[in-house]
């Protein structure tokens, strides 16, 4: 028995798979996951076949569209951590993370576990979780967040965070910044 070599897309194929996550993208972050699969297609330039072809299921595709974000995600608590100072490490994953997901709403909704299996999210999330439980500690023993902080409350936080729906991105990016100003100001001892 032979094994098969991967195959490579052809161009065309490349090209539509591109425009259908680009499509994606802009769309959960501008209007969440609960966007239809066939507006999707449509802004992309593609047939629903095309598109089903390639993803399936709408987790598939968000799992696809923010493999990208899960990766800044990570990048950013892994910069957190980094930090010499905890509690300036601490501040930027949390003014960071915030804009992030202001850019990305849907992300917010992927991560927080409207398709719990997407974006391989369990693994993920354990990560970022027990790294930024690290930052915590660090921050905590240096006196600079409050003693009473649990990785709980930043869960509340991007719960929170997920409210904020000026229709302008500029008023939404702006009101986002206040909300993590606000939230590092709450957690400060």
């Amino acid at each position: 028995m032979t094994d098969r070599l991967p195959q490579k897309l052809r161009s065309d194929a490349e090209d539509n798979r591109e425009r259908i996550l680009a499509a994606a993208r802009t769309l959960f972050a501008n209007e969440g996951l609960d966007v239809p699969m066939r507006e999707i297609a449509r802004h992309a330039g593609v047939g629903p076949a095309t598109l089903y072809r390639r993803y399936p299921t709408k987790q598939a595709l968000a799992t696809a569209a923010f493999a990208e974000q899960v990766r800044a995600c990570e990048a950013i608590v892994e910069e957190g951590l980094a930090a010499a100072d905890p509690w300036q490490g601490f501040c930027l994953v949390i003014e960071r993370i915030c804009d992030l997901h202001i850019r990305h709403r849907g992300f917010t909704e992927a991560f927080l576990a409207t398709y719990p299996d997407a974006i391989d999210s369990s693994a993920s999330r354990e990560l970022t979780l027990k790294s930024m439980a690290r930052l915590a500690r660090r921050a905590k023993a240096r006196g600079q967040l409050r003693r009473d902080f649990e990785l709980s409350d930043l869960v509340i936080m991007l719960t929170a965070h997920r409210g904020l729906q000026a229709s302008a991105p500029a008023t939404r990016l702006a009101a986002s910044r206040r909300f993590a100003a606000l939230t590092v100001q709450a957690f400060s001892a």
